[in-house]
């Protein structure tokens, strides 16, 4: 399936982030996760990490995250690089606004969130 598109691909909401995927492989890839992130007004995410490197390249709107202790600020055309296991929290830093975002990692990733570990849904 050499063509994924986002009006056809599954939603998935969880706490003011909604996922899209679009290069997963159940949409046809075998080595890498890709999905479109839309972030709510004010969204933060829970801290969690992942067993897998991700990166997020911000498409519009701004980006917090806290990556093992670190703050950073992202916007447009920037990447947020996550390592493989260190803890995250993401949001949305637009009060008023959405952000989105493209999200890359490899096919196959496990999130661990608390003493759960499971491979998201939006990521097979």
């Amino acid at each position: 399936m050499p063509l994924s598109t986002l009006a056809d691909a599954p939603v998935f909401d969880r706490d003011g982030f909604t996922f899209r995927p679009l290069a997963v492989p159940s949409r046809g890839s075998t080595e890498l996760a890709v999905w479109a992130l839309d972030l709510a007004p004010g969204a933060r995410s829970e801290a969690h990490h992942m067993d897998r490197e991700e990166v997020f390249v911000v498409v519009s709107g701004k980006v917090s995250a806290e990556i093992a202790g670190e703050e950073v600020l992202a916007g447009p055309g920037d990447a947020v690089i996550v390592p493989a296991h260190a803890v995250l929290r993401i949001g949305n830093a637009c009060p008023d606004n959405p952000t989105t975002v493209t999200a890359v990692t490899s096919a196959g990733m496990k999130a661990t969130v608390g003493d759960a570990t499971f491979p998201p849904p939006w990521a097979r």
